[in-house]
Protein backbone atom coordinates (compact mmCIF):
# COMPACT_ATOMS: atom_id res chain seq x y z
CA UNK A 1 0.00 0.00 0.00
CA UNK A 2 1.39 3.58 -0.75
CA UNK A 3 1.24 5.36 2.27
CA UNK A 4 2.64 8.63 0.90
CA UNK A 5 1.34 12.27 0.95
CA UNK A 6 1.54 15.23 -0.49
CA UNK A 7 1.76 18.29 1.22
CA UNK A 8 2.11 22.04 0.31
CA UNK A 9 4.13 24.87 2.14
CA UNK A 10 3.24 28.67 1.50
CA UNK A 11 5.13 31.78 2.73
CA UNK A 12 3.02 35.03 1.78
CA UNK A 13 6.09 37.22 2.31
CA UNK A 14 6.08 41.22 1.72
CA UNK A 15 8.28 40.57 -0.88
CA UNK A 16 7.43 37.22 -2.67
CA UNK A 17 5.18 34.13 -2.06
CA UNK A 18 7.05 31.29 -2.01
CA UNK A 19 5.11 27.38 -2.37
CA UNK A 20 6.82 23.83 -1.91
CA UNK A 21 5.59 20.62 -2.82
CA UNK A 22 6.73 18.04 -0.58
CA UNK A 23 5.96 14.19 -1.04
CA UNK A 24 6.06 12.62 2.73
CA UNK A 25 7.41 9.39 2.57
CA UNK A 26 5.76 6.56 5.15
CA UNK A 27 5.64 9.74 8.00
CA UNK A 28 9.56 9.16 8.07
CA UNK A 29 11.34 11.08 5.27
CA UNK A 30 10.74 14.12 2.94
CA UNK A 31 11.22 14.83 -0.86
CA UNK A 32 10.65 18.40 -2.25
CA UNK A 33 9.52 17.89 -5.38
CA UNK A 34 8.23 20.74 -6.56
CA UNK A 35 8.74 24.79 -6.26
CA UNK A 36 6.92 28.23 -7.08
CA UNK A 37 7.42 31.51 -6.59
CA UNK A 38 5.54 35.15 -7.83
CA UNK A 39 6.36 38.61 -6.54
CA UNK A 40 3.97 39.13 -3.69
CA UNK A 41 0.78 42.08 -4.25
CA UNK A 42 -0.91 42.91 -1.46
CA UNK A 43 0.99 42.64 1.35
CA UNK A 44 2.59 44.87 3.78
CA UNK A 45 4.54 44.37 6.72
CA UNK A 46 3.71 40.67 6.95
CA UNK A 47 -0.84 41.76 6.80
CA UNK A 48 -2.52 41.09 3.72
CA UNK A 49 -4.31 44.70 2.53
CA UNK A 50 -5.69 43.79 -0.53
CA UNK A 51 -7.01 40.12 -1.19
CA UNK A 52 -7.66 39.75 -4.44
CA UNK A 53 -4.04 40.67 -5.54
CA UNK A 54 -2.61 38.58 -2.61
CA UNK A 55 -4.69 35.28 -3.98
CA UNK A 56 -3.43 35.96 -7.44
CA UNK A 57 -0.08 35.75 -6.14
CA UNK A 58 -0.49 32.94 -4.37
CA UNK A 59 -2.49 30.93 -6.50
CA UNK A 60 0.62 31.48 -8.98
CA UNK A 61 2.88 30.22 -7.00
CA UNK A 62 1.17 27.33 -5.78
CA UNK A 63 0.14 26.63 -9.22
CA UNK A 64 3.65 27.04 -10.45
CA UNK A 65 4.79 24.34 -7.59
CA UNK A 66 2.36 22.09 -8.87
CA UNK A 67 3.47 21.78 -11.84
CA UNK A 68 6.80 21.67 -11.27
CA UNK A 69 6.28 19.04 -9.01
CA UNK A 70 3.72 16.97 -11.89
CA UNK A 71 1.19 16.46 -8.64
CA UNK A 72 -1.24 17.67 -6.57
CA UNK A 73 -0.92 19.03 -3.21
CA UNK A 74 -3.47 17.62 -0.88
CA UNK A 75 -3.25 20.00 2.36
CA UNK A 76 -0.74 23.14 2.87
CA UNK A 77 1.44 24.70 5.82
CA UNK A 78 0.66 27.94 5.94
CA UNK A 79 3.31 30.90 7.47
CA UNK A 80 1.95 34.03 9.86
CA UNK A 81 4.08 36.76 10.28
CA UNK A 82 3.04 40.53 11.42
CA UNK A 83 2.27 43.42 13.93
CA UNK A 84 -0.46 41.92 15.07
CA UNK A 85 1.19 38.68 16.52
CA UNK A 86 1.81 39.18 20.34
CA UNK A 87 3.07 36.94 23.23
CA UNK A 88 3.04 36.54 26.56
CA UNK A 89 4.45 33.77 29.31
CA UNK A 90 2.02 31.99 31.40
CA UNK A 91 2.19 29.46 34.65
CA UNK A 92 0.38 27.02 35.77
CA UNK A 93 0.74 25.47 39.49
CA UNK A 94 -0.98 22.84 40.93
CA UNK A 95 -0.47 20.66 44.10
CA UNK A 96 0.30 17.28 43.49
CA UNK A 97 -2.89 14.97 44.93
CA UNK A 98 -1.67 11.69 45.39
CA UNK A 99 -0.95 11.41 49.33
CA UNK A 100 2.48 10.01 49.17
CA UNK A 101 3.68 13.35 46.26
CA UNK A 102 3.70 11.45 43.40
CA UNK A 103 3.02 12.91 40.53
CA UNK A 104 0.98 11.30 38.15
CA UNK A 105 -0.23 12.27 34.66
CA UNK A 106 -3.09 13.85 35.72
CA UNK A 107 -1.08 16.28 37.69
CA UNK A 108 0.68 17.28 34.67
CA UNK A 109 -2.47 17.72 32.61
CA UNK A 110 -4.27 19.90 35.44
CA UNK A 111 -0.67 21.83 35.37
CA UNK A 112 -1.03 22.33 31.78
CA UNK A 113 -4.37 23.38 31.81
CA UNK A 114 -4.11 25.75 34.18
CA UNK A 115 -1.43 27.62 32.34
CA UNK A 116 -3.66 27.44 28.87
CA UNK A 117 -6.90 28.73 30.49
CA UNK A 118 -6.27 32.80 30.33
CA UNK A 119 -8.62 34.02 27.97
CA UNK A 120 -7.83 36.17 25.15
CA UNK A 121 -9.48 39.71 24.49
CA UNK A 122 -12.20 39.73 21.75
CA UNK A 123 -11.13 39.25 18.33
CA UNK A 124 -8.17 37.35 19.25
CA UNK A 125 -6.79 33.71 18.91
CA UNK A 126 -4.06 31.66 20.21
CA UNK A 127 -1.58 30.42 17.63
CA UNK A 128 0.65 28.80 19.55
CA UNK A 129 1.25 26.97 22.98
CA UNK A 130 4.89 26.67 23.67
CA UNK A 131 5.84 24.63 26.67
CA UNK A 132 8.95 25.74 28.38
CA UNK A 133 9.06 23.29 31.00
CA UNK A 134 8.50 21.39 33.94
CA UNK A 135 9.09 22.66 37.63
CA UNK A 136 8.65 20.63 40.67
CA UNK A 137 8.90 22.00 43.99
CA UNK A 138 10.74 25.06 41.90
CA UNK A 139 13.38 22.52 40.36
CA UNK A 140 13.28 22.28 36.66
CA UNK A 141 12.34 18.94 35.56
CA UNK A 142 12.08 17.32 31.80
CA UNK A 143 9.31 14.90 32.64
CA UNK A 144 7.96 14.73 36.68
CA UNK A 145 5.87 12.24 36.06
CA UNK A 146 6.60 9.53 38.74
CA UNK A 147 8.52 11.93 40.84
CA UNK A 148 8.01 13.23 44.27
CA UNK A 149 7.18 16.59 45.45
CA UNK A 150 4.51 19.06 46.47
CA UNK A 151 3.98 21.62 43.86
CA UNK A 152 3.47 21.27 40.11
CA UNK A 153 4.33 23.91 37.98
CA UNK A 154 4.24 24.16 33.95
CA UNK A 155 5.39 26.94 31.91
CA UNK A 156 4.29 28.62 28.50
CA UNK A 157 5.03 30.99 26.07
CA UNK A 158 1.73 31.71 24.36
CA UNK A 159 1.30 33.39 20.79
CA UNK A 160 -1.72 34.88 19.62
CA UNK A 161 -3.29 36.97 16.68
CA UNK A 162 -5.98 38.69 15.55
CA UNK A 163 -8.44 36.59 13.80
CA UNK A 164 -9.12 38.82 11.01
CA UNK A 165 -5.17 38.26 9.96
CA UNK A 166 -5.37 34.97 10.87
CA UNK A 167 -8.68 34.44 8.42
CA UNK A 168 -7.80 36.21 5.16
CA UNK A 169 -4.13 33.77 4.99
CA UNK A 170 -6.40 31.42 5.62
CA UNK A 171 -9.22 32.11 3.22
CA UNK A 172 -6.88 32.79 0.51
CA UNK A 173 -5.47 29.20 0.12
CA UNK A 174 -9.15 27.92 1.47
CA UNK A 175 -9.99 30.05 -2.39
CA UNK A 176 -8.14 27.97 -4.32
CA UNK A 177 -9.61 24.47 -3.34
CA UNK A 178 -7.04 23.76 -0.57
CA UNK A 179 -7.42 23.38 3.15
CA UNK A 180 -4.95 24.95 5.61
CA UNK A 181 -3.35 21.57 8.00
CA UNK A 182 -1.71 23.80 10.25
CA UNK A 183 -0.19 27.63 10.75
CA UNK A 184 3.31 28.41 12.11
CA UNK A 185 4.96 31.44 12.79
CA UNK A 186 7.25 32.51 10.10
CA UNK A 187 10.12 32.69 13.64
CA UNK A 188 9.43 29.23 14.51
CA UNK A 189 9.66 27.73 10.94
CA UNK A 190 12.88 29.64 9.92
CA UNK A 191 14.55 28.60 13.26
CA UNK A 192 13.64 25.41 12.83
CA UNK A 193 16.30 25.18 9.80
CA UNK A 194 19.15 27.16 10.76
CA UNK A 195 19.37 26.20 14.35
CA UNK A 196 20.93 23.11 15.13
CA UNK A 197 20.13 20.84 18.45
CA UNK A 198 23.42 22.28 20.01
CA UNK A 199 22.19 25.92 18.79
CA UNK A 200 18.91 25.18 20.33
CA UNK A 201 20.26 23.74 23.76
CA UNK A 202 22.69 26.57 24.03
CA UNK A 203 20.64 29.57 24.41
CA UNK A 204 20.97 30.71 20.27
CA UNK A 205 19.00 33.65 18.69
CA UNK A 206 17.41 33.30 15.36
CA UNK A 207 16.67 36.22 13.73
CA UNK A 208 14.66 36.10 10.21
CA UNK A 209 14.75 39.53 8.41
CA UNK A 210 12.70 39.53 5.24
CA UNK A 211 11.52 42.76 3.57
CA UNK A 212 8.73 44.06 5.36
CA UNK A 213 9.45 42.10 9.00
CA UNK A 214 12.29 40.90 11.26
CA UNK A 215 11.16 37.53 12.87
CA UNK A 216 13.25 36.43 15.50
CA UNK A 217 13.15 32.94 17.97
CA UNK A 218 15.06 32.23 21.22
CA UNK A 219 16.03 29.11 22.45
CA UNK A 220 17.29 27.62 25.31
CA UNK A 221 17.64 24.29 26.92
CA UNK A 222 15.99 22.76 23.88
CA UNK A 223 13.29 24.59 23.91
CA UNK A 224 11.36 27.47 22.50
CA UNK A 225 11.62 30.49 24.90
CA UNK A 226 10.54 33.66 23.64
CA UNK A 227 9.49 34.93 20.10
CA UNK A 228 8.45 38.13 18.47
CA UNK A 229 8.32 39.92 15.75
CA UNK A 230 9.24 43.72 14.86
CA UNK A 231 7.54 45.23 11.54
CA UNK A 232 10.71 46.71 10.01
CA UNK A 233 12.82 44.78 7.65
CA UNK A 234 14.51 45.55 4.01
CA UNK A 235 11.87 47.99 2.89
CA UNK A 236 13.01 50.00 5.82
CA UNK A 237 16.86 50.00 4.33
CA UNK A 238 15.80 50.75 1.22
CA UNK A 239 13.16 53.65 2.19
CA UNK A 240 16.42 55.49 4.26
CA UNK A 241 18.79 54.96 1.49
CA UNK A 242 15.92 56.76 -0.91
CA UNK A 243 15.28 59.64 1.86
CA UNK A 244 19.19 59.77 3.06
CA UNK A 245 20.39 60.26 -0.60
CA UNK A 246 17.52 61.77 -2.20
CA UNK A 247 17.25 59.24 -4.68
CA UNK A 248 14.34 57.29 -6.21
CA UNK A 249 13.38 53.84 -4.18
CA UNK A 250 14.27 51.66 -7.39
CA UNK A 251 17.87 53.19 -7.87
CA UNK A 252 17.55 53.13 -3.88
CA UNK A 253 16.80 49.74 -4.02
CA UNK A 254 19.85 48.87 -7.09
CA UNK A 255 22.61 51.07 -4.39
CA UNK A 256 21.69 48.55 -1.32
CA UNK A 257 22.07 45.41 -3.39
CA UNK A 258 25.08 46.24 -5.46
CA UNK A 259 27.00 48.71 -2.79
CA UNK A 260 25.08 48.11 0.42
CA UNK A 261 27.35 46.70 3.46
CA UNK A 262 26.19 47.06 6.97
CA UNK A 263 29.39 48.72 8.78
CA UNK A 264 31.27 51.79 8.09
CA UNK A 265 34.69 50.97 6.51
CA UNK A 266 37.35 54.56 6.80
CA UNK A 267 39.18 53.34 4.20
CA UNK A 268 36.50 53.80 1.89
CA UNK A 269 35.95 57.45 2.19
CA UNK A 270 36.68 58.82 -0.88
CA UNK A 271 35.46 56.13 -2.56
CA UNK A 272 31.85 57.09 -4.91
CA UNK A 273 29.44 55.35 -7.24
CA UNK A 274 27.32 56.56 -9.79
CA UNK A 275 23.59 56.32 -9.69
CA UNK A 276 22.68 55.84 -12.88
CA UNK A 277 26.46 55.11 -14.37
CA UNK A 278 25.60 56.63 -17.97
CA UNK A 279 26.54 60.16 -17.26
CA UNK A 280 23.05 61.11 -18.45
CA UNK A 281 21.36 64.40 -17.12
CA UNK A 282 20.47 64.00 -13.32
CA UNK A 283 23.35 61.03 -12.57
CA UNK A 284 25.54 62.13 -10.08
CA UNK A 285 28.08 60.31 -7.50
CA UNK A 286 26.93 59.35 -4.46
CA UNK A 287 30.47 58.51 -1.59
CA UNK A 288 30.06 55.11 -0.27
CA UNK A 289 30.41 55.93 3.39
CA UNK A 290 26.75 57.55 3.18
CA UNK A 291 25.55 54.74 1.87
CA UNK A 292 27.21 52.41 4.81
CA UNK A 293 26.36 55.07 7.12
CA UNK A 294 22.45 54.97 6.51
CA UNK A 295 22.33 50.87 6.52
CA UNK A 296 24.45 50.90 9.50
CA UNK A 297 22.44 53.02 11.28
CA UNK A 298 19.34 51.18 10.45
CA UNK A 299 20.45 47.03 11.56
CA UNK A 300 21.56 49.11 14.93
CA UNK A 301 18.39 49.98 15.40
CA UNK A 302 16.52 46.72 14.38
CA UNK A 303 19.07 44.45 16.46
CA UNK A 304 18.51 47.14 19.60
CA UNK A 305 15.15 46.51 19.40
CA UNK A 306 15.44 43.11 19.88
CA UNK A 307 17.68 43.05 22.48
CA UNK A 308 15.25 45.17 24.75
CA UNK A 309 12.33 43.08 23.67
CA UNK A 310 14.24 39.87 25.16
CA UNK A 311 15.64 41.90 27.91
CA UNK A 312 13.71 40.36 30.50
CA UNK A 313 15.43 36.42 29.45
CA UNK A 314 18.71 37.43 27.60
CA UNK A 315 22.09 38.14 28.12
CA UNK A 316 25.33 37.39 26.66
CA UNK A 317 25.93 35.01 29.50
CA UNK A 318 22.90 33.13 28.01
CA UNK A 319 23.27 33.09 24.85
CA UNK A 320 26.30 31.00 23.87
CA UNK A 321 25.25 29.79 20.88
CA UNK A 322 25.16 33.30 19.63
CA UNK A 323 22.90 34.83 16.95
CA UNK A 324 21.79 33.27 13.85
CA UNK A 325 20.66 35.60 11.22
CA UNK A 326 19.00 34.47 8.07
CA UNK A 327 16.10 35.71 5.55
CA UNK A 328 17.05 37.84 2.67
CA UNK A 329 18.56 41.15 4.34
CA UNK A 330 20.97 38.27 5.85
CA UNK A 331 22.90 39.15 2.48
CA UNK A 332 23.75 42.15 3.51
CA UNK A 333 27.79 42.48 4.04
CA UNK A 334 29.14 42.84 7.30
CA UNK A 335 25.68 41.99 8.95
CA UNK A 336 26.97 39.78 11.39
CA UNK A 337 29.59 42.45 12.51
CA UNK A 338 26.49 44.59 13.43
CA UNK A 339 25.19 41.89 15.32
CA UNK A 340 27.74 40.53 17.26
CA UNK A 341 28.02 44.31 17.88
CA UNK A 342 24.96 44.77 19.38
CA UNK A 343 24.22 41.64 21.21
CA UNK A 344 27.75 41.21 22.66
CA UNK A 345 28.25 37.71 20.88
CA UNK A 346 29.28 35.93 18.26
CA UNK A 347 26.95 35.86 15.06
CA UNK A 348 26.45 34.41 11.89
CA UNK A 349 24.52 33.85 8.55
CA UNK A 350 22.57 30.21 9.20
CA UNK A 351 22.45 27.63 6.41
CA UNK A 352 19.98 25.54 5.18
CA UNK A 353 20.27 22.18 6.02
CA UNK A 354 22.48 19.69 3.37
CA UNK A 355 19.60 17.44 2.73
CA UNK A 356 17.86 20.65 0.98
CA UNK A 357 18.23 20.72 -2.93
CA UNK A 358 20.96 23.18 -3.77
CA UNK A 359 18.87 26.23 -5.22
CA UNK A 360 16.93 26.40 -2.14
CA UNK A 361 19.05 26.59 0.54
CA UNK A 362 19.48 30.19 0.58
CA UNK A 363 18.70 31.99 3.76
CA UNK A 364 15.74 33.90 1.99
CA UNK A 365 13.72 30.10 1.96
CA UNK A 366 14.26 29.19 5.33
CA UNK A 367 10.65 30.01 6.07
CA UNK A 368 8.99 28.17 3.86
CA UNK A 369 11.73 25.05 4.26
CA UNK A 370 10.56 24.81 8.17
CA UNK A 371 6.86 24.86 6.79
CA UNK A 372 7.47 22.13 5.01
CA UNK A 373 9.73 19.87 7.47
CA UNK A 374 6.80 21.21 10.12
CA UNK A 375 4.61 19.29 7.59
CA UNK A 376 6.53 16.01 8.60
CA UNK A 377 7.84 16.13 12.02
CA UNK A 378 5.10 17.93 13.67
CA UNK A 379 2.45 15.79 14.72
CA UNK A 380 4.90 13.41 16.28
CA UNK A 381 7.78 15.36 17.87
CA UNK A 382 6.69 19.20 18.20
CA UNK A 383 3.27 19.11 20.40
CA UNK A 384 4.74 21.85 22.45
CA UNK A 385 4.18 24.89 19.51
CA UNK A 386 0.62 23.61 18.53
CA UNK A 387 -2.71 25.92 19.43
CA UNK A 388 -4.80 24.20 21.49
CA UNK A 389 -7.73 22.26 19.87
CA UNK A 390 -5.82 23.11 16.40
CA UNK A 391 -6.27 27.12 15.21
CA UNK A 392 -7.40 25.92 11.60
CA UNK A 393 -10.41 23.86 13.44
CA UNK A 394 -11.36 27.04 15.01
CA UNK A 395 -10.62 29.52 12.59
CA UNK A 396 -13.21 26.96 10.76
CA UNK A 397 -15.71 26.92 12.71
CA UNK A 398 -15.63 30.81 13.53
CA UNK A 399 -15.27 31.78 9.58
CA UNK A 400 -17.57 29.04 8.15
CA UNK A 401 -14.40 27.89 6.24
CA UNK A 402 -12.99 25.05 5.03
Amino acid sequence: MNNNKIIGAVDIGTSKVVALVGEVIGDRSLNIIGFGQSTAQGVRKGEIVDFRATSSSTHAAINAAERNAGATVEAVYLSQSGFHLEGFFNKGSVPVSASDNTVSAADKRHAVESARRKELPPGRLYIHHIQNGFFLDGRPVDDPEKMQGEDLEVAYWHVHGREKNVSDHIHVINAFGLKVEDMIISSIASGSMVASEPDKENSGLVIDIGRGTSDYVLYRDGRILRTGVLCVGGDHLTNDLALGLRVGENHAEKLKLEFGRATINPDDKGDHVWLFGDLTIGDRSIPKLAIYKILQARMEEIFTIIKKDLTPVLSPGNISAGVILTGGVSRLPKIVDVAASVFGVDARVGENPAWVREDLREPEYSTVLGLLYYGLTAQQTDESVRANGGIIRKMAKIFNIG
